[in-house]
């Protein structure tokens, strides 16, 4: 007779052979593929590790420890990310929503207050920060831009997913060049691109092999050119009293405080993440 695969014996012969692979959290990684795979929650997997896999089940989850194993991430495959406490569908198009983003949605919310805001989000990709602050505020509208239409479209889908389309308008352009300077916007959001040339080729696989270039490499010394766009860019579309919230990469606190600031030099601080990272600029204008 047949031995059969239960949801354990599953677990463990997987845990072993994605740790073959170099995988950092074989464990988790075969857990959240199968309770993708089962429909369940991981803490289902626990409560039912007799359950037997049926052929059809074991197919599929077989074609996910394949693409696991070839160091695609996990968000990837099973196309969604927890963000905000909110779920995002996530895919090649976009950048996989990290926690420390979070720190930019909770200033943004903080300076906004509990009166109507008008956000601009640059690069939005997936839309994670979009859809987190009308989410969360009833009072905000976010005008989310991004020069990629397949990331337009998804962001999209996820603030249509999570309640918020209505309050969240979606332009095709690459940063400000699709508004006329003229003082809109009360916040400026953006996670840019700020990876460096160098620091690209030393990101493990599952970065550099699948998730986008364009929004990875910030171009330029230190990866900053990006970065510095925007800086000299964003004044002429704030309010007066109005702030930019931008996410930056280890160490580029640093460079930015030494030499790009400009005008800014005494009106910026840096906001840490919670690793104790210098992660968000801040300027109020």
């Amino acid at each position: 007779m047949e031995e059969q695969w239960t949801v354990l014996r599953v677990i463990q012969w997987t845990t072993g052979y994605l740790k073959s692979k170099g995988c950092l959290q074989p464990r988790a990684d075969a857990e959240v593929l199968l309770s993708h795979v089962l429909g369940l929650e991981r803490v289902g997997l626990y409560l039912n590790f007799d359950r037997p896999l049926s052929g059809e089940e074991l197919a599929r989850y077989r074609s996910f420890i394949r693409r696991r194993g070839g160091c695609e991430p996990t968000q990837y495959i099973t196309c969604k990310q927890e963000f905000w406490s909110l779920d995002f569908e996530v895919g090649p198009a976009v950048l996989i929503p990290r926690p420390e983003t979070e720190v930019i949605v909770e200033k943004a919310l903080e300076l906004a207050g509990d009166k109507p805001a008008l956000v601009l989000d640059l690069g939005t990709g997936s839309g994670a920060i979009a859809v987190a602050l009308a989410h969360e505020r009833e009072s905000i509208r976010v005008v989310a831009a991004d020069r990629s239409l397949p990331a337009i479209e998804l962001a999209r889908r996820n603030a249509a997913n999570n309640g918020v389309e209505g309050r969240i308008s979606f332009v095709a352009a690459d940063l400000f060049e699709a508004f006329e300077a003229r003082g809109l916007f009360d916040i400026i959001v953006t996670n840019p691109p700020y990876v460096s040339d160098a620091e690209f080729l030393d990101l493990a696989p599952e970065i550099a092999n699948y998730e986008p270039s364009l929004a990875l490499r910030g171009g330029g010394d230190g990866g900053l050119l990006v970065i510095k766009r925007i800086i000299q860019g964003f004044e002429a579309h704030l309010k007066p009293g109005g702030s930019l919230l931008m996410e930056i990469g280890l160490g580029q606190a640093e460079m930015l405080q030494a030499a790009h600031l400009g005008p800014w030099a005494d009106r910026f601080e840096f906001i840490e993440d919670y690793s104790g990272i210098r992660r968000v600029l801040y300027v109020r204008v």
